[in-house]
Order: C-alpha cells, then sequence, then structure tokens
C-alpha cells in the first residue's frame, strides 16, 4: 500500500471512530493536534500560533466564554439578534421540540424547514406538505438528538448546547431554488472577507471569496469556485453594518446572511470557519488572515 492510500484508509477509519463517538475520551489539545494533521497535512503550532487555521485552533482551546453556547443554539440566538440589530433580521420560527414526536405536522403550514438547534447541517426543507413524508426522517433525527456536535472539531461553543428541533417558515425568493449565502469574515469587528455560497449544501456548491469592495479574489479551500463574477448586491453596506455589530468585541468571527426578496436576513454565527482544517489555495492566504486575528487573553471555560 502507497504512501498516499495509507493516509486516506488512516483518515477515514479515523473520522469512522470519531462518528461513532469512540474518539470522545482523547483530550482536546491532542484530538485537534492529530485532525490538523490529518486535514492539513502540517503540524499544528499552538504555542506560537501564526495563520488562520491555527489561531483558529488556539480559538478552540482558550478562549471560551459562557454566552457562546447560545450564541451557536439556532434558536437561542434568534433573541441575541433581535437585540443587537432588530427582530426585522430574524427569520420567523413555528415550533420549538424536544423529540421528532412532538411535532404535529397537521398544524405546520405547507412549507417549513426542520433544522436542530445543536449541530451544523442537520436541515430538511418541505416545499409542498402533501408530498412531505415525515416517517422517512424520524431516525436521522433521532440519531442526531442524540450526537454533541462539540466532538467533531471541538467546537467549543457547541458542547453545552441542548439538543432540540427548530421548524422555521420556509423563506423563498423566487430568482433562486437555493438562496445564496453571504458569509463575511471580521477581524476585531472589522469585517475583511465576504465567502459567497451557491447552491448550498447540494453536489454544485460552489464558495467564492470576494473583498468588502467586492472585488474577487482568487482563494479557494475545500469547494470550488463558481465561474462567474455576481453583481455586487444591493444589500452590501446593509450586510456589512449589520456584521461590525454582531462582531464587535470579538478577535475573529463569521457572521452569515441572506438576502430574500430585496432583505437582509441574519443566518448564523459561526467562530470556527471551515474548523479551521481545510487549507488556502493559494497557501499565502492562511497567513495574511492569521495576521489579522490578534489573540485575546486566556479564557478557560
Amino acid at each position: 500500500m502507497n504512501k498516499r492510500k495509507q493516509k486516506y484508509t488512516f483518515k477515514k477509519l479515523f473520522f469512522s471512530f470519531r462518528d461513532h463517538g469512540f474518539l470522545n475520551w482523547i483530550n482536546d489539545k491532542t484530538y485537534l493536534k492529530i485532525c490538523y494533521k490529518i486535514e492539513t497535512g502540517e503540524r499544528l503550532n499552538l504555542k506560537q500560533p501564526k495563520t488562520f487555521n491555527e489561531k483558529l485552533q488556539w480559538l478552540k482551546l482558550y478562549y471560551r466564554k459562557k454566552d457562546f453556547s447560545t450564541m451557536v443554539d439556532k434558536y437561542d440566538v434568534k433573541k441575541i439578534i433581535s437585540e443587537k440589530i432588530g427582530e426585522q433580521y430574524v427569520i420567523p420560527s413555528i415550533g420549538i421540540y424536544n423529540s421528532f414526536d412532538e411535532i404535529d405536522f397537521d398544524i405546520l403550514p405547507n412549507q417549513f424547514v426542520i433544522k436542530l438547534t445543536h449541530n451544523s447541517g442537520g436541515v430538511v426543507i418541505c416545499k409542498n406538505k402533501n408530498e412531505f413524508e415525515p416517517g422517512l426522517y424520524k431516525e436521522k433525527f433521532k440519531n442526531l438528538m442524540k450526537q454533541n456536535y462539540f466532538y467533531r472539531g471541538r467546537e467549543w461553543p457547541y458542547k453545552n448546547v441542548k439538543p432540540r428541533i427548530l421548524v422555521e417558515t420556509y423563506m423563498k425568493d423566487g430568482n433562486y431554488d437555493v438562496l445564496p449565502v453571504y458569509k463575511v469574515l471580521n477581524f476585531g469587528g472589522e469585517p475583511k472577507l465576504i465567502q459567497v455560497i451557491l447552491n448550498d449544501k447540494t453536489k454544485n456548491e460552489t464558495v467564492d471569496y470576494y473583498d468588502v469592495n467586492w472585488k474577487k479574489l482568487d482563494i479557494r479551500q475545500n469547494f470550488p469556485n463558481s465561474s462567474i463574477v455576481l453583481p455586487k448586491p444591493k444589500k452590501l453596506d446593509e450586510i456589512l453594518n449589520l456584521a461590525r455589530k454582531l462582531s464587535a468585541d470579538f478577535p475573529h468571527i463569521r457572521t452569515d446572511f441572506y438576502i430574500i426578496n430585496n432583505k437582509v436576513y441574519f443566518s448564523e454565527y459561526t467562530f470556527f470557519s471551515d474548523c479551521g482544517f481545510k487549507k488556502f489555495i493559494p497557501n499565502n492566504w492562511d497567513l495574511t488572515l492569521g495576521n489579522l486575528i490578534e489573540l485575546p487573553p486566556v479564557i478557560k471555560g
């Protein structure tokens, strides 16, 4: 077996063990060092972190505030957003449930979105309730409710989030089958970079990077770039101003937004973009963005 195949086999086995909870016993620092080596091929420097990805790992370990858990809770964060920038930027909730069996689908509207409060990616979209079969998703949500998302990448904010099921209003824009996502990378409360996600969570997903003046940048990570330069959003200035308000007092945080029918809506806070494991192409962007993060005093949660 050649080295490349050995590395692939080890990576696949390691993450399979992780997904079954067999690696939860490994302490956070050791676990992150292993993951970082697997994902980037580099050694993780926690004593003198310099790059963006290194500093995100440092922040996972040494910058832990209690309210971070509320900020990543898909339901509880809505109150924070309402207080900071206004309720008009919050996607309306329909219901919050402790189990899939609690959901009364008969009283739900024809279209809705189901998501979990404690993880990333556990989303089901119903566009026509007459064609929706809840039984197809019951086991999936039952299993996901048992998982602690923290153990995947040791992203500390997720560790103490209570698993619940959130049903939200289905937000649609006639121009798109899948809404674009505008993800603003903020450093010390100042937006510096915008990720634009097209065809989010589909096989055709692309990620482009723009600066705050809407110049498309030569950056790629774990998804391909699109082949187009998008027109500058009319709501870009509003998104950047909201990002400043929501990221104030944080050394680094990502604030994600939608533009739906010419209105801005908050999507989510992300403390560790791509979990801090995805390499930049070209590689110099890792250090360039790392230089923008001023590490705070240690706060151990």
